[in-house]
């Protein structure tokens, strides 16, 4: 008899503890009849989270592991010292299932996810429907971005985006499972032996691009990504990274921008993507003028992304320097 697929959920929480228990307590749900284990990875919060997680689950007598990453790296990092962690027995998962700590999976979302993987060989990854709390859909299933993808974005008018429909990095909700470029992250199933070839998140990236840069490498190494229909999570969003709240684009979503361009296409690459993207946004700002259309982009956003892309091109390819390629190989050699 084949033994039942081992599942390893990971969990980061950064100062929300409260919230990181009730997606645990989902979880666990989830994890019914399932041999899986739960390890929370507390990113350092340095507010109590730690503690207070540790003594919920003592308290509660789950069987949860509740780790330190020690140093706040962003959310590929934290979630590589939960993979790393590994199964409670110091064996390897079959599976490493990624959950954010504001998602809720509905009992049976983890299970659809592991059948389906299970039964596709040519997948690597696999990711749940995502609708809010209220019930409305949320859109998680993309095309890699492209430097005409930037344009069609940047732009926001109709000619444009039906010439690049095909470059449009945002796809139109699926109704049914299917084949997509990459996933967003809030509930994603990979398989280990995929993340032993391509290696973990890239840790280069604080916050953002980490799930699209992994996706596009497991593309690279024969790996396709599924989108399930019926695996079904709850996500609030944005809980840790206050993203509905910024009045002015964060320094580290600008870093992860560059990043992605310059390590999936090179630096000229990532020049023609910056390009396309004040081609298209100056196009809408003009528009803006005219027909007094609302602003759309935090304030200064094309200038200060004009200003970051500017003194990145100056810098080393990120990716490139011995650092970052000795980091990738103790990744993959704890894994």
């Amino acid at each position: 008899m084949t033994p039942a697929p081992r599942i390893l959920v990971v969990s980061l929480n950064f100062r929300t503890a409260e919230m990181t228990l009730r997606s645990a307590a989902s979880a666990l749900r989830a994890m019914e009849g399932l041999n899986a284990e739960l390890v929370i990875v507390d990113n350092d919060s340095g507010d109590g989270s730690f503690e207070a997680m540790q003594a919920h689950v003592a308290a509660q007598g789950w069987p949860v592991r509740v780790i330190a990453s020690g140093h706040n790296g962003g959310f590929g990092a934290g979630n590589n010292v939960g993979i790393r962690a590994g199964m409670s027995d110091g064996k390897a998962p079959d599976y490493v299932y990624i959950l954010n700590s504001d998602a809720f999976p509905r009992p049976d979302a983890l299970r659809l996810l592991v059948d389906h993987l299970e039964t596709h060989p040519q997948a690597g990854i696999a990711g749940s429907y995502i609708e809010g709390e209220d019930g409305v859909p949320h859109v998680t299933a993309f095309r890699f971005p492209s430097v005409w993808s930037e344009l069609e974005g940047a732009a926001r008018f109709g000619p444009i985006s039906r010439l690049l429909a095909g470059h449009r990095v945002p796809l139109e909700i699926p109704e049914t499972t299917q084949r997509v470029d990459w996933l967003a992250g809030a509930s994603m199933l990979m398989r280990h032996e995929m993340l032993e070839r391509i290696g973990l998140f890239d840790e280069t990236f604080f916050l953002y691009f980490e799930e699209t840069d992994l996706c596009r490498r497991a593309a690279a190494a024969g790996y396709e990504t599924h989108y399930l229909r019926d695996s079904v999570v709850a996500h609030i969003g944005s809980v840790s990274t206050g993203m509905k709240t910024w009045s002015r684009i964060p320094g580290f979503w600008l870093d992860s921008r560059w990043h992605y361009f310059s390590k999936a296409y090179g630096k000229g690459g990532a020049i023609l993507a910056t390009l396309a993207h004040v081609t298209g946004g100056g196009l809408w700002r003009l528009r803006r003028l005219v027909q007094g259309k609302p602003p759309a982009d935090p304030p200064r956003f094309l200038r200060d992304m004009i200003a970051h892309d500017m003194h990145a091109m100056l810098r080393p390819l990120p990716g490139k320097p011995q650092a970052v390629r000795a980091a990738t190989r103790r990744a993959a050699g704890k894994l």
